[in-house]
């Protein structure tokens, strides 16, 4: 599957639980760890935790392989690996600590992915 298809699917399984702000960062031209970040937030564990278990499981069903997983039973920052896409769900506070979108900054933000959800 494209890496473009499997970001808009997770995009739309992480807005399925109102994720807050999500956002796509077109990563392809900046480095070869993937195409594209998804990022987003939830206002608490349980909130970070139903986000990233709706994108593991709406994933799962069209068989995108999950390469790696971390943190989704502390609820703090979940981390999924699908290779091309990694989607990073954190708990409201850490997402604005890490500041991922100021440190890749560079990346285009992918809007014509979501306008087709």
């Amino acid at each position: 599957m494209q890496p473009k298809r499997i970001a808009l699917l997770a995009w739309r399984a992480a807005d399925a639980k109102q994720a807050v702000d999500p956002i796509i960062l077109d990563l392809s031209r900046l480095t070869s760890v993937a195409h594209y970040f998804l990022i987003t937030h939830g206002n608490s564990d349980r909130h970070v935790r139903a986000i990233a278990e709706n994108i593991q499981d709406e994933l799962e069903k069209r068989k995108v392989p999950l390469w790696h997983l971390e943190g989704i039973r502390e609820g703090r920052w979940a981390l999924l690996d699908y290779g091309s896409i990694i989607v990073h769900v954190f708990y409201r506070d850490l997402r604005e600590f890490y500041g991922l979108e100021r440190l890749w900054g560079d990346a285009p933000r992918v809007t014509t992915l979501i306008k087709q959800a």
